[in-house]
């Protein structure tokens, strides 16, 4: 994955695959100096944990961003009653918000 500073939409454009729009021009930013990261997931615990599609590829790149970096999950459901089994390769949402909630970790 490459990391694009963002300055405005007009840099975005439409791929091929899906209709997720990315940047065609940009600076390139390292991972550690990104603030923010909206973290995709199919669901999440009240500890933060989360799972995501497979494969941990967040978990690695957020393992390569800052410490105090914000991880924040977006759900359209509430947590999981029973605890998420984590790893020690899983990284821990910031903070989820759902439609009606938000829950810090």
């Amino acid at each position: 994955m490459e990391n694009i500073f963002f300055e405005e939409f007009h840099q975005l454009e439409k791929k091929t695959v899906g209709d997720i729009s990315e940047p065609k021009q940009g600076g390139p930013t390292p991972s550690r100096k990104i603030d923010l990261v909206i973290v995709p997931l199919l669901a999440f615990d009240q500890q933060g944990h989360r799972v995501g599609y497979g494969k941990g590829f967040y978990d690695r790149f957020l393992k390569e961003c800052r410490p105090d970096c914000q991880k924040i999950g977006l759900s359209m459901f509430h947590p999981e009653k029973q605890p998420i089994e984590a790893n020690e390769h899983d990284v821990t949402l910031t903070l989820c918000i759902t439609s009606t909630d938000e829950y810090r970790f």
